[in-house]
């Protein structure tokens, strides 16, 4: 009986030796799972260089989604578009913003978010507004007929939010 005893005690110090070194393993996965996902989320936070939309790009491709459309209006033939831009992209910071005021005052102190370490700090960009487009220019084969013209202009204001004053239609040669 003593070695059954003593092989039972054996047994209970393995299973807790092992719980033990499970449970520290266990605790070192979750410290290194918190380090690298929230590394991952402060870099997806930060746009980078490919991903912004320049003036230029955003404006070619309205164009190209604008002709492609206009092609489909009954009369109007083959299009070509040339829209202008007012400005260009803008970006809007994430900041932290308190207010005091008092009777005779009201201050207002706005602190920008940064993000990065080091040499590389950074404000943190919360949204990028797209250029905006302040007129266009429609030229099309079927221009001629008045009444393609109107469904051009009703187009084009509806697809750009532009009044028809900005908005220019004339014969394709």
């Amino acid at each position: 009986m003593e070695i059954y005893e003593k092989l039972k005690n054996i047994i209970k110090e393995k299973k807790t030796a092992a719980v033990v070194i499970f449970g520290i393993a266990g605790l070192v996965l979750i410290l290194i799972s918190s380090f690298t996902s929230e590394k991952n989320t402060a870099d997806s936070e930060i746009p980078t260089v490919s991903e912004e939309i320049t003036a230029e790009s955003y404006c070619t491709e309205t164009e190209k989604r604008l002709e492609s459309f206009l092609k489909n209006i009954e009369g109007a033939g083959d299009v070509k578009v040339y829209l202008t831009v007012g400005t260009g992209e803008k970006y809007v910071y994430a900041a932290e913003k308190n207010t005091k005021s008092s009777e005779n005052q009201r201050e207002e102190d706005i602190k920008y978010v940064i993000v990065g370490g080091g040499s590389e700090k950074s404000a943190l960009i919360e949204t990028i507004r797209t250029p905006e487009i302040t007129g266009a220019v429609i030229a099309c084969t079927g221009c001629g007929s008045p009444a393609v013209q109107e469904k051009i202009y009703k187009a084009v204001s509806a697809a750009l939010g532009l009044p028809t004053s900005k908005i220019f239609v004339t014969q394709m040669k």
